[in-house]
């Protein structure tokens, strides 16, 4: 097991993660209630606020995953969060995953959080690879996640139904050796 108590703060040039506040809760609420993230995340939009706020305000005390808000530092104001999760003890290794809502969208600021908390993982455990699902019908995230290094790994087809179409499911990994060579 690796132990993801202690909630960092990681300053890059345009974003903050940092462990949420209880005065995040509008604005990720906001984002999770984005038309453009349910799409993208396969959610629905049946949102329950008080088990959605009940949610958040545990993520700082758990130590078997690490929960990060997107903070745009350029307005101090939260755009998303970062995930690293689901640990798979027999491979050593967790799934990341991210999510931006509309206040911060297009402007690097996911691609920077993600190679922050990925460094940060690498860096701080002792983990052999990240693992993520993307949504075919997603190419920014995609585009995101082959720039700093993940690797398609393998492919749900027909994975989730969207107004009619069905829609790949595409799996990704990053490994620490990957990792140590894009550094180099």
């Amino acid at each position: 097991m690796v132990d993801l108590g202690d909630k960092p703060l990681l300053i890059g040039d345009k974003v903050i993660l940092r462990p949420f506040k209880n005065e995040d809760f509008s604005f990720i609420e906001e984002c999770l209630k984005d038309p453009e993230v349910l799409k993208l995340t396969g959610s629905h939009s049946d949102f329950d606020r008080e088990a959605t706020l009940h949610w958040y305000k545990t993520r700082n005390s758990q130590t078997d995953r690490l929960d990060l808000a997107i903070v745009d530092s350029s307005k101090d104001v939260l755009v998303g969060e970062v995930v690293i999760n689901a640990y798979d003890e027999e491979n050593h290794g967790m799934n990341f995953r991210i999510l931006i809502g509309p206040r911060g969208r297009n402007q690097g600021l996911g691609t920077e959080a993600t190679q922050l908390i990925i460094d940060y993982v690498f860096q701080n455990t002792t983990l052999t690879h990240l693992t993520l699902s993307v949504f075919d019908f997603n190419p920014r995230a995609k585009r995101v996640y082959a720039k700093v290094g993940f690797v398609l790994s393998g492919i749900d087809k027909n994975d989730l139904q969207f107004e009619g179409d069905w829609i790949d499911s595409i799996h990704m990994k990053l490994t620490r050796e990957n990792w140590l060579n894009r550094k180099k």
